[in-house]
């Protein structure tokens, strides 16, 4: 009998990680109050410890470029779509006559 896998919020996995990091309680004790495995927490406490950086990097993180190379997409493919509108506004002017 397989047990479903739970899913846990970010918020969730946050505050497990800071209470581990503060270090007021063992990762046992805070295993057991918040139903979770022990090396989960350590888990999240080191994605916390790896990634505390990014929150100081001012526009230089690594979702960044992904993100920048997304809006660039989006925004040629809005220019392409105004272009056709023109080009069909000026036809349709046209055959309409004055």
């Amino acid at each position: 009998m397989s047990r479903e896998r739970r899913k846990h919020s970010p918020a969730l996995k946050a505050k497990v990680a800071l209470e581990a990091t503060k270090g007021e309680q063992t990762v046992a004790e805070l295993a057991a109050r918040f139903e979770v495995h022990p090396n989960q927490i350590q888990t999240w406490k080191k994605a916390l410890a790896d990634g505390a950086a990014a929150i100081f990097d001012h526009g230089n993180g690594t979702n960044k470029g992904k993100e920048s190379k997304n809006n660039d997409a989006l925004v040629a493919r809005l220019y392409q779509q105004i272009g056709q509108l023109k080009v069909e506004r000026d036809f349709l002017e046209e055959r309409s006559g004055p």
